[in-house]
Formats: C-alpha cells, structure tokens, sequence
C-alpha cells in the first residue's frame, strides 16, 4: 500500500519544495514509485522539475475545484519512477472556490484514494500557509515531514503547526503521525545550526531524522536548470544527504509518532 507524505510548514524558506523535489528523486532512483503533488501556487516543485505549467493540460487545480480526475493529470519528470501533479498560479483562488464543497477539508483525499496504491510514496508539497490547502494535504496524509531551517527562529511557529496537526488529527484524520522533523540549510561550522539540532532533538527525540541536510551551492543551483540535485550533481552534498534521508525513510516504514 502507498505512503502519502505531506511536506509542510507554514514559515515560508525552510526548504519544504527543495526537500519535496530531492526526496523524491532519490526514492525513485532507489526503485520506488513515487508521485509528487505540487500543492503551491508558486510552482516551484512543477518548474523545478524542468515542467513548465503552462504547457500542462490540467494541474492539481482542476482536479480540486473541477473535480477533474487525478488518474491521467500526472506528468512523467526528468527522473524514471518519478511522476508529477504540477500546479499553476491560479490554485491561489482554490481556497476560497474549495470552501462551498461538501467535505471540503477531505476533497484532496478522496482525490488521492483512487491512485494510493499505484505508488510506494505520494509526497505533497505544501505552501507555505495553514490554509484550506494545506488542511486538506494533511487530512490526506498518512504522515508528515516537517522541515526546519537551522537559522534563529527555526523553531518560531512550530508549535503553531503542531496545534493544527493535533486539531485535524482529532476532527479530520486520526492516524495522522509526524514522520519526522528534518533539519535544513545546516551549516556545522556555525554554533548556532548545532545548538538548534541539539534543540529539536531535546524536544522531539526520535522524531528528529538523523540526517541533515547542509547548505549547498549545487542544491540552490539545480532549480534553475530544472533538475533535482542527483541529476544536476549527483556527488554533491546536497545530493547525497538527499540520498540518505531516502535511504533512512525506507529503511523505517512505520511513522514515528504521533503528533
């Protein structure tokens, strides 16, 4: 049966496209099918993955408001195993076009239920807001991977986004889990990135990922050229932390704990 992870955290910077676009990327390389739901209306997963929205027939707006169906909206990406539902600007206006639908809050997982288990991991990347979106990518989710930005006021906010993740785990989905809390953007040189690991790990313990994910040139750089890192410099740091963290979220299917 397929694993549905959202990406979320409401403070915007953390890394939450670029976790989504690399994990992804190295799930599948590694031999698993994988899907990745573009559920921000940037579309920087879509356009960092070298797909240009405007050449997509339909995206996950569509298939939100419209009622379009999933199967057939996937887009085949650079990386084999790895499929993509893009996403374009105008998802901006799906929160307030969302909220008159029955069960509003579940419209994404019923979207979802057709397709689960024609994937191994589906990975929603969500944006940065604790809106209608976002509620509905974690009703969806079997669990989900918080990103944190290992800079001062990494841990501003986060209490909000567990309070929401307890509200939906108690009205919307009780099997809701955070899969775990990943560090991002770390520098071990600095005493400040070591002192916030050391922080979330006093915290949240074993729901902290052991792997780290450094600051990078070779990862900020392969948006650009719309690759994931593995493919743009598959010996970089950035690649292969991604690669780690894949390897680390295989080798322990069962989530964590519970939020």
């Amino acid at each position: 049966m397929g694993k549905i992870i959202s990406i979320a955290n409401q403070k915007g910077g953390v890394g939450k496209t670029t976790t989504a676009i690399n994990l992804a990327s190295s799930l599948a390389v590694q031999g698993k099918k994988v899907l990745i739901i573009d559920a921000d209306p940037q579309a920087n997963a879509t356009s960092g993955l070298g797909i240009d929205p405007k050449s997509m027939t339909s995206s996950i707006y569509e298939c939100l408001v419209d009622d379009y169906p999933i199967s057939g909206t996937q887009v085949k990406t650079c990386i084999d195993n790895l499929d993509l539902v893009g996403s374009r600007i105008d998802l901006v206006g799906a929160e307030l076009e969302l909220i008159n639908k029955p069960n509003r809050e579940r419209v994404m997982r019923n979207m979802l239920a057709p397709i689960k288990n024609d994937y191994d991991y589906i990975l929603i990347d969500c944006s940065p807001s604790l809106g209608l979106i976002t509620v509905n990518a974690l009703t969806a989710a079997d669990s989900v991977i918080i990103p944190v930005q290992a800079e001062y006021f990494a841990l501003e906010g986060i209490s909000k986004l567990l309070n929401t993740i307890r509200i939906i785990k108690s009205k919307l989905n009780p099997s809701l889990a955070i899969e775990g809390f990943l560090l991002t953007m770390y520098d071990a040189r600095l005493r400040l990135a070591n002192q916030i690991y050391e922080e979330l790990k006093s915290h949240f313990g074993d729901m902290v990922f052991n792997t780290v994910i450094p600051r990078n040139i070779r990862l900020s750089e392969a948006p650009s050229h719309g690759l994931p890192a593995i493919l743009y410099d598959s010996e970089s740091r950035g690649a292969t932390s991604h690669l780690q963290l894949a390897q680390e979220l295989i080798s322990k299917p069962h989530t964590r704990q519970s939020a």
